[in-house]
């Protein structure tokens, strides 16, 4: 019998004394057995595992956000004292520390099982890349587990395990919650530490989280989010800005109806509409978004010479012992040689280019919802066309890194045959904490009782009156900021507006007045105040930013003009806005 392992079952049993660690271990390494799912690389022999329930003994498990919480690693994440093999046993070798992600977790309590199986070197989507064997999914073994952090999802889906952790570059830490019913936690990059983890592409790797539920997610996201001085691609968490996870209303894109593929899988197309009907639900809007700044995106990771960085991280043993690589993932590393620096170049200016049409498309909405996969393959169907079938399971992720995404993947239903079917829910990189209140909303799970990784600063918010409205020309210059539209409102009326000479683009001017003014139409926007510097910075005299007072008698920071620019300007108050002057002028 699978035990309940979720953390706040478990810690209020260890809390109530009904349970001991020990005998929590003990069940979990009698219930995997001999593993038919080829879940492990490597398993920690119960007296292993027992030195770190004895670390234990004189801790005070309230101190301790995951006391005796059993978690499983992939391996291509250093544990101290267990080999490393990133799935070429050829690799191995044997770390003498833990990676700073596993140690900020065995910290906090938590007690490894073992090593689990993944697609060689972290290079595909299934699970089947294995000299270890096909990872077998959790619900169906005919099925691939997903990958390439295959038996990280299944070791949490089986029981084995509370949670997991994973590693993912284009998809790997999110196709395999789908296919096996889990929450997979995709971080801002740089929020997990990647120092004793074997790369993929070293510049986008992140590491994440499995788990049972959004609860448990975000506790272990809490524990291991860490600032780490000493790994290179390490960032700290900065503030999110509008909590949209949290609003009564919020806007998801999803992609047009002609960009959605589901590769024939009907049952994954009906789940993915009525995902949206029940985000609907909860107040949010959806907004039909073009997807091809994403596609083109996703492209690539494979296609272009981001393929180089895989090479790079594994040169040495490619290079001498090439028959020591899986082959598929031999012909796909390979292909990095045919790039050149400047094919380099070439693809970073790409990427940066679509960065700004995507920019674009985040402006209009909050986050992006997506099928995790348009649909999942049998383990024969993969390996009989490993390279076509794996790039359909990451038309919907492998953008995401690139990008700088933050992502949370969650259940959503099954098909009739009985596998599960998931989401994924994104947004520009900072946004983790939105994100999960969203996606914990969308499971009915309670995030009530759970610390979240919060970053220290705040929000500003700012009124605007003229070209920075909706839609007008320099909007842009809120939206790239990540800035959101919080209200529409007016002033009170107490100010003159006038239009200012010179453009474009064309501007106003509000000025506050004793007697004779209008209420001016205006919008509040709130954005993070690591931005607001910068906003300010590119706002050009006569126009500044001060204090203003609203229609409901309230104070915000918004745009004011000073005297001597309005003496032979037009005065426009009439016409109450600045829309309303610019449909008149038209």
């Amino acid at each position: 019998m699978k035990p309940d392992l979720n953390i706040a079952t478990l810690r209020s049993r260890y809390l109530a004394g009904e349970i001991h660690p020990r005998d929590v271990m003990r069940d979990i390494v009698s219930l995997i057995g001999d593993d038919p799912h080829h879940v492990w690389i490597y398993r920690l022999p119960l007296e292993e595992i027992e030195k770190y329930v004895s670390a234990l003994l004189d801790k005070n498990p309230l101190e301790l956000p995951l006391y005796g919480i059993p978690f499983a690693i992939k391996d291509n994440i250093d544990l101290a004292g267990a080999p490393t093999t990133a799935g070429c046993p050829e690799y191995a070798y044997h770390p003498q520390h833990h990676a700073t992600v596993v140690r900020e977790l065995i910290n906090a309590g938590a007690i490894p099982i073992g090593k689990t199986n993944l697609d060689q070197f972290a290079t595909g989507l299934n699970g089947t890349r294995s000299p270890y064997g096909a990872c077998r999914n959790a619900f169906d073994p005919e099925y691939i587990s997903g990958g390439s952090s295959s038996g990280s999802a299944v070791a949490v889906a089986l029981g084995y395990a509370s949670f997991s952790l994973g590693t993912d570059t284009a998809g790997s830490g999110r196709v395999p919650a789908a296919f096996n019913n889990l929450v997979g936690v995709k971080p801002t990059r740089g929020w997990l530490s990647t120092r004793g983890v074997v790369p993929a592409c070293r510049s986008l790797d992140c590491v994440s989280i499995f788990a049972l539920n959004t609860a448990d997610a975000a506790t272990v996201l809490s524990v291991a989010t860490a600032l780490d001085e000493l790994d290179a691609y390490s960032r700290q968490a900065l503030t999110h800005g509008l909590d949209f996870g949290r609003t009564a209303t919020f806007r998801f894109g999803v992609p047009r109806e002609d960009q959605l593929q589901f590769f024939g899988n009907q049952d994954a197309a009906e789940l993915f509409r009525k995902s949206c009907a029940a985000l609907e639900a909860i107040g949010g809007q959806k907004v039909e978004i073009n997807f091809l700044p994403f596609l083109k995106a996703a492209r690539l990771l494979y296609e272009g010479p981001w393929v180089a960085e895989r090479y790079a991280a594994i040169r040495e043993i490619f290079d001498a012992h090439s028959d020591a690589i899986n082959p598929v993932v031999r012909e796909i590393i390979a292909g990095a040689k045919k790039f050149s620096a400047t094919d380099t170049f070439e693809g970073m200016y790409k990427l940066e280019a679509l960065r700004g049409e995507a920019a674009l498309v985040w402006g209009k909405i909050d986050c992006l919802v997506t099928p995790t996969a348009g649909t999942i393959y049998r383990i024969a169907e993969m390996e009989a066309d490993p390279i076509k079938l794996n790039a359909n399971l990451g038309y919907y992720t492998n953008f995401m890194n690139l990008l700088d995404c933050a992502a949370v993947a969650v259940p959503a239903g099954f098909q009739q045959d009985g596998l599960p079917f998931g989401i994924t829910l994104a947004a520009p990189a900072h946004q983790d904490v939105p994100l999960l209140h969203l996606a914990a909303r969308f499971c009915n799970d309670d995030l009530a009782d759970v610390q979240v990784p919060e970053a220290q600063g705040g929000r500003v918010r700012v009124a605007v009156c003229g070209a920075h409205l909706a839609g007008l020309p320099l909007n842009h210059q809120l939206t790239s900021r990540g800035a959101h539209l919080v209200a529409r409102t007016h002033s009170s009326p107490d100010y003159k507006f006038y239009a200012l000479p010179g453009g474009p683009p064309y501007r106003p001017g509000m000025v506050r007045v004793a007697q004779g003014g209008s209420a001016i139409e205006m919008e509040v926007w709130e954005m993070a105040a690591r931005e607001f510097g910068s906003f300010v910075a590119g706002i050009p005299a006569p126009l500044g930013i001060g204090t203003l007072t609203l229609a409901d008698g309230s104070s915000v920071l918004g745009f004011v003009c000073e005297q001597y620019a309005v003496q032979d300007a037009e005065d426009i108050s009439r016409f109450g806005g600045w829309r309303a002057y610019l449909k008149q002028k038209a």
